[in-house]
């Protein structure tokens, strides 16, 4: 139940299990240890699982202690899935970034409230800016299942180890890692009993399908596939995030300084429009945004309304140079309804399910994926400041990451709910 923790896993039931495709021995993982707050300490490993360049599996933990290198047995547990041009640091331990931010995070924040947090990198997150990025073609949902499937599997042997259990565990997916954690509970729903590792999941604003009236969000989807597939097909398969490296450094270097990318605008002011009024660039909802924006006289973002300057800027500034062209192709499918890479049917879900969302992001959009599955146990809440009318200013889809008030927003609810369960 310990040592072998890969495709199979510890199990509450008597089932037969299929043979582990990838193993690791959990108990001897080499973690590195670094204390974040009071007892509240951040582990992390990485684990090499084949022979391709970034064929590994990064883990994070964030935990309280009871000793010294000994966590705290506790009763519940969540594993945080990050979203696009980010890593579990950079959305859920931003003090820990590089650069650091000034965002406290939610990991610590729910650590300290006895939540075992772990969180999973995804493979193009590993390589730096100059590193071998040949095996992108891969890394497509299928992969990142499997990968995902293996880390929940040591999840669960850590925390027999640790003493607080091998149960099952919920999945919290943040943006795309939303639409993750739906397509693994679809797919895990398949399998035997014995063999899932998930208990719930929560959605913080995203969907895993569009209700048939928002044909304008989708044909945004169709676009973008067919953008990556004729990337894919030119063999292009690393979607750089230099774009998103430029916009968050200038801004914190150079705030004042004409933008060399928007000439019409300084380097703060073009970072606010990126994060601000992100319904420009990628309208995954009628005004969806990043950041709730304060909008000037003219309607145009130049700053945050809950956000400190130096947390937005070093989100950007800290995003993975990497990202796999492949999985964004998958998803894109996936929503657009055409050409799907894997079959994930929404109605197969019957575990408890969570969709939290903000107003001024994916918000009421993604309380229809909450309609399509078969649990019985389904909260969806809509985070908002403003009434109902005032979306483009309202809660964004990263203010339930890095707002001052996103404890209020998401934390707690998340907690509450995972207390529960």
């Amino acid at each position: 139940c310990v040592a072998l923790l890969g495709a199979a896993a510890c199990t509450d039931d008597p089932a037969p299990l299929a043979p582990p495709t990838t193993t690791v021995d959990a108990a001897s993982l080499a973690w590195h240890r670094t204390q974040v707050a009071g007892d509240v300490y951040h582990y992390e490993v990485t684990v090499p699982i084949g022979g391709a360049p970034n064929a590994a599996l990064r883990l994070h933990r964030v935990v309280r202690e009871r000793a010294p290198g000994v966590p705290r047995p506790t009763a519940h547990a969540a594993v945080l899935l990050h979203g696009d041009f980010a890593t579990f640091v950079t959305s859920f331990l931003p003090t820990a970034g590089d650069p650091a931010s000034p965002a406290p995070g939610m990991a610590p924040w729910l650590a300290a409230r006895d939540v075992d947090v772990w969180g999973v990198d995804r493979r193009w997150t590993l390589p730096g800016p100059d590193d071998d990025v040949s095996d992108f073609g891969g890394m497509g949902v299928a992969q990142e299942l499997d990968d995902l499937r293996l880390a929940l599997g040591v999840v669960r042997a850590v925390r027999a180890l640790d003493g607080s259990g091998a149960g099952k565990v919920p999945l919290v997916g943040f943006s795309h890692g939303a639409q993750l954690a739906y397509l693994y509970a679809a797919v895990e729903a398949g399998r035997p009993a014995a063999q899932r590792h998930a208990s719930a999941i929560a959605a913080l604003d995203f969907y895993g399908a569009l209700p048939p009236e928002a044909a304008d969000t989708r044909a945004v989807f169709c676009d973008f596939a067919a953008f990556e597939d004729q990337a894919l097909a030119d063999g292009v398969t690393d979607s750089s995030n230099q774009f998103f490296i430029d916009l968050g450094t200038l801004a914190r270097t150079a705030p004042d300084e004409l933008s060399p990318i928007f000439g019409d605008r300084s380097n703060h002011d073009a970072l606010a429009l990126v994060l601000g009024q992100t319904y420009f660039f990628a309208p995954y909802a009628p005004l969806y945004h990043l950041l709730a924006p304060v909008l000037d006289d003219a309607g145009e973002a130049r700053g945050y309304a809950a956000v400190a300057d130096d947390a937005a800027s070093a989100w950007l500034a800290g995003a993975t140079p990497h990202q796999s062209m492949r999985e964004g192709a998958d998803l894109d499918h996936l929503l657009c309804g055409d050409a799907a890479p894997i079959t994930a049917p929404l109605s197969r879900i019957r575990v408890p399910v969570l969709y939290l969302g903000a107003a001024g992001g994916a918000g009421e959009l993604g309380v229809y994926t909450t309609t399509q599955v078969s649990s019985a146990d389904v909260t969806a809440l809509v985070a908002r400041r403003l009434p109902p009318g005032r979306e483009a200013e309202d809660v964004g889809h990263a203010d339930l990451l890095f707002a001052s008030d996103a404890p209020t927003l998401a934390w707690q609810p998340l907690a509450t709910w995972l207390a529960a369960r």
